[in-house]
C-alpha cells in the first residue's frame, strides 16, 4: 500500500494550483508547508490519512503522450497539485472549516491565478513496484501462462 492505512472506502482531494505572475515555487513551498503541517497537527485524528505536493518539472513524455511533441510544458514551476487522503469526504470537509485551518487556506489562494477547484475521487488502483525477485517471478508466470 503506498498511502499506508488508507481505507479502500476513504477519498482523495486534489487541487491545482496555477500561480499568478510575480509569485514563486519558494512562496508555494512556504505558505503550502504551513498548510499541510496544520492539517497533519489538527487533523490525523479526525480523518486525514495523508497526502503530497507536487511540481510540474516541464518535462512532458512523449512516449506516453498523444497530443503533439511538445517538449516542455509550460506551466513548469508554476503549477503545482496538492493532493491528500481523507477517510471520508465529511471529514475532509470538517477540516476546511477549522478556524485554524481557513487563514492557512487563505494565504495559498492568494498565489493562485486560477482561483481553486477542490476535486475529489475514489482511488480505483495502487501499488509498487515488485522486488526484482518477485518480478522474475512475474516474468516468468507470464510466459508460462499468458495466451
Amino acid at each position: 500500500m503506498l498511502i499506508s492505512g488508507f481505507p479502500a472506502d476513504g477519498v482523495i482531494t486534489v487541487n491545482r494550483v496555477l500561480l499568478k505572475p510575480g509569485f514563486d515555487t519558494d512562496d508555494l513551498q512556504e505558505r503550502v508547508a504551513l498548510l499541510c503541517e496544520n492539517v497533519k497537527t489538527y487533523h490525523s485524528d479526525t480523518g486525514f490519512v495523508g497526502g503530497f505536493v507536487c511540481l510540474n518539472a516541464g518535462f512532458i513524455s512523449n512516449e506516453g503522450s498523444t497530443i503533439g511533441q511538445t517538449v516542455e510544458s509550460p506551466l513548469k514551476d508554476r503549477e503545482a497539485l496538492i493532493v491528500t487522503f481523507w477517510r471520508s469526504f465529511a471529514e475532509h470537509e470538517e477540516s476546511h472549516r477549522s478556524e485554524t485551518f481557513q487563514p492557512l487556506f487563505a494565504d495559498v489562494l492568494a498565489l493562485c491565478e486560477n482561483g481553486n477547484e477542490e476535486t475529489g475521487y475514489h482511488l480505483l488502483w495502487q501499488g509498487k513496484a515488485y522486488s526484482p525477485e518477485d518480478a522474475e517471478r512475474a516474468r516468468a508466470a507470464k510466459r508460462q501462462h499468458a495466451a
